[in-house]
């Protein structure tokens, strides 16, 4: 069924060769009901609803009925999971097309958890409403913590069972990305299309998002080397928050360098290198420690995809692609140790800094200390009355960082200053997430609506945040979080 209205999507991905996708509606739903919607962000991508007609918001949200001129299609590709190659696809996940927003960006629309597709490999197609309502909560505060990220614009219940380890109500998430194309489809084409689709795939994704390496001597190389910057940039800034990605396969890195998929991450509370959230990560691979390594291992793999693009000599193309790849771990540490610095109101660098930020972590990690509290009560202008600040490794840590502040070439103030704007005062805390998760999926969603409040001002303390920041808060023993499929 179409709805009246026309959002005007274009499908400009649909213009690839036909083996890059399946044209395919999503599935339709008994009942679906209307959980939460996104008016700001459908403002900004100038999508207007009447919110007061919960029917029909429903049902545009849950796939029952679509926007006129939608042509929805699942995308193919493929991916690293682990470290082991699978072909893939959106198994569960129809594309209805790209919006143009008010500032002249486009973005891909895209339902999650809306039936099976081609690519579903056995599965039910489906979601269920705790993941759906996570992703929608964790992409948003990724939002306001101003890291790029995909972003959430509606869930809907559907008024169906799925069936996991137990029963589950299901949902659907309608995602916002500036595009879904991911490490994994340039594998897909690399090894499944060949030389002409691989070719194909990357002018489109160059001029999509990259169009300032149009003119290059070497396109292609540039393209390369633009995403090795985005991707170690983003990694170094979500680490600098204590975010732990969970399962950064190739399928789950975007080329755009936005963060997609918020399956099993989580935030990190008590501050460890070897931090691990993930259900299914056994061995450790995408520990809060080793984030850095696995962007640059998913980074060979692009590098891999591309060769044939890079120069038609394979020797050439490969001494090319490792060069690029070399300047990755520069990169990402000038990222990393700006970033922390920012944290700890550093200006000017100093031969010192790094190792100040090392001792830092070495202390936090031994003493269990809370990463955000840790970083934020050095925001303010006295610590607090806490016995773990009278310890000797932290006063000996402290008279450094004092002394180090007073080489700062701006004032202690303006030190603060830029601290506080770095420092967040409210992440989602795991207790928090799974407090709000757990009354949503018991019918009450007024949990959760206060948590996804308190997240949108997460650097300046408000009254809306203030139960949150102020709370006396034990990190849940043996937290685990689950990819939710």
């Amino acid at each position: 069924m179409n709805y009246s209205q026309d959002w005007q999507l274009e499908n400009s991905y649909s213009d690839l060769p036909e083996q890059f996708f399946t044209k395919i509606n999503p599935v339709p739903v008994s009942s679906p009901k209307l959980l939460i919607f996104n008016e700001e962000l459908a403002k900004s991508l100038g999508i207007e609803l009447d919110l007061n007609d919960k029917a029909m918001l429903a049902n545009l949200f849950s796939g029952n009925a679509l926007p006129r001129n939608t042509n929805p299609i699942a995308q193919a590709y493929a991916g690293h999971q682990f470290g082991h190659f699978s072909i893939l696809g959106d198994g569960r996940a129809h594309l209805l097309g790209e919006k143009i927003s008010l500032d002249g960006k486009r973005y891909d629309i895209q339902f999650k958890g809306s039936g099976q597709t081609p690519y579903s490999r056995g599965g039910d197609g489906r979601a269920a409403v705790g993941p759906m309502l996570r992703e929608y909560l964790i992409s948003e505060a990724m939002h306001a913590l101003k890291i790029p990220t995909t972003r959430s614009l509606a869930v809907v219940s559907t008024g169906e069972s799925i069936m996991r380890s137990s029963l589950l109500d299901g949902a659907i998430l309608t995602r916002v990305a500036s595009s879904h194309i991911r490490i994994g489809t340039f594998e897909y084409a690399h090894r499944m299309l060949g030389y002409n689709q691989l070719k194909k795939l990357a002018d489109y994704a160059i001029e999509r998002h990259y169009p300032e390496v149009l003119d290059d001597e070497n396109t292609y190389l540039s393209f390369l080397n633009a995403v090795i910057e985005r991707q170690a940039k983003l990694v170094a800034s979500w680490m600098h928050i204590g975010f732990i990605h969970g399962v950064m396969n190739t399928d789950n890195m975007s080329i755009c360098g936005e963060t997609i998929d918020y399956g099993p991450c989580a935030f990190m509370d008590i501050f460890s290198m070897e931090r691990v959230f993930s259900s299914i990560d056994y061995r450790g691979r995408y520990k809060f420690g080793s984030q850095a390594h696995a962007a640059h291992w998913n980074l060979g793999r692009l590098a891999d995809s591309l060769l044939p693009l890079l120069h038609k000599d394979t020797e050439e193309a490969n001494k090319l692609a490792e060069a690029s790849l070399a300047e990755y771990s520069q990169i990402f540490n000038d990222a990393w140790i700006s970033g922390m610095c920012r944290k700890l109101g550093l200006h000017n660098d100093e031969a010192e800094d790094l190792s100040l930020i090392q001792k830092l972590l070495d202390w936090m990690q031994t003493e269990k200390a809370d990463y955000t509290k840790t970083f934020y009560d050095l925001s303010q202008e006295s610590l607090p009355d806490n016995e773990i600040y009278s310890s000797k490794g932290f006063q000996e840590w402290n008279a450094v960082w004092k002394e180090r502040l007073a080489k700062n070439s701006m004032s202690l103030k303006s030190s603060l200053k830029m601290m506080r704007a770095n420092n967040p005062v409210i992440i989602p805390n795991n207790y928090h997430v799974e407090e709000a998760l757990k009354a949503s999926e018991e019918g009450d969603l007024k949990v959760f609506l206060s948590l996804l409040e308190a997240l949108k001002e997460p650097f300046e303390p408000t009254i809306l945040n203030e139960p949150y920041r102020n709370a006396t808060i034990n990190p849940i023993p043996n937290y685990q979080t689950f990819c939710g499929t």
